[in-house]
């Protein structure tokens, strides 16, 4: 079977109905890994601020604001977290240390390591689940990735990535060579939503017109023998693409030069028959 070309208004309507009203489920951030400089000649008490979006358990976007000050001595920035909703009950104060390279050389006075926050929501509105958020602060092997730096340099956010997502709504549909449909929602996830079934026929030829560029299953046909789209030889789904003619040009052509050559053998037969015609006048005259 030859390639199968979804395109038209009316497949497009119907495609659209039945999946209107789908909505992407809610997935809550677990961690964040924050790309920081904060500037190593940066006077003592100077504050910076990074925010960082994340999401609950229903889906909320609430924002984790770290406020880092510059301590006294050393290469060391103490940091506060405040939630936008919420309340941290643990994890909410630390401490970051550099070493001469502006690498990460102490979290809260101990060797690199992960931070945690813990955030209640037990008094907000609406309520949600409580959640633990890892600031992602080391590599797989315990040493720092080198996101966060005290080089000399202004304090900057350069860098932000959380998981987590809130609800979305269909924005639009693809389908693709195999004949997934899939959706891309407005919270910027996507997802495989189905899948589109071909029949082929023992004999195509036999199928049956039933108008509008379709065909019916017939006696000559045979019954469907239904399958998937690159499986058992069921060729591809082109979405998107204008459909192609189904008539054998080749066929058509040879019919075309048939029917010129019948029309001119015609037309000689009426100059003929005029000729005599003629003639047969200028016999009586």
């Amino acid at each position: 079977m030859d390639s199968v070309i979804l395109r038209g208004l009316e497949r497009r309507r119907r495609i659209d109905k039945v999946f209107r009203h789908f909505q992407y489920y809610v997935a809550a951030s677990t961690y964040f890994n924050l790309g920081t400089q904060l500037n190593a000649s940066a006077t003592a008490a100077s504050t910076f601020s990074s925010p960082i979006t994340y999401y609950n358990s229903i889906g909320s976007t609430n924002t984790l604001n770290l406020t880092f000050t510059k301590s006294a001595t050393g290469n060391t920035w103490t940091f506060a977290a405040t939630s936008s909703e919420g309340t941290i009950s643990a994890g909410a104060s630390g401490s970051v240390t550099f070493d001469t390279t502006g690498q990460l050389s102490k979290v809260s006075g101990e060797d690199p390591a992960d931070h945690v926050f813990t955030i209640d929501f037990d008094a907000a509105t609406p309520t949600a689940a409580n959640m633990t958020l890892n600031w992602d602060l080391v590599n797989g092997v315990g040493t720092t990735h080198g996101k966060l730096t005290g080089y000399s340099s202004t304090s900057n956010n350069n860098a932000l990535v959380q998981d987590g997502f809130k609800t979305g709504t269909l924005l639009t549909l693809s389908v693709d060579e195999k004949g997934i449909i899939n959706g891309l929602f407005s919270n910027g996830q996507s997802e495989k939503l189905n899948k589109i079934a071909m029949a082929d026929f023992l004999s195509p030829s036999g199928l049956s017109r039933a108008g509008n560029n379709r065909f019916a299953e017939s006696a000559e046909s045979g019954d469907p023998i239904i399958g998937f789209a690159q499986t058992g030889g069921m060729g591809t789904i082109l979405g998107q693409s204008l459909e192609l003619s189904n008539v054998d040009i080749a066929a058509a052509f040879v019919t075309m030069i048939k029917t010129q050559q019948a029309y001119q053998a015609s037309a000689r037969l009426i100059t003929t028959t005029d000729d005599l015609l003629s003639e047969s006048v200028n016999l009586v005259r």
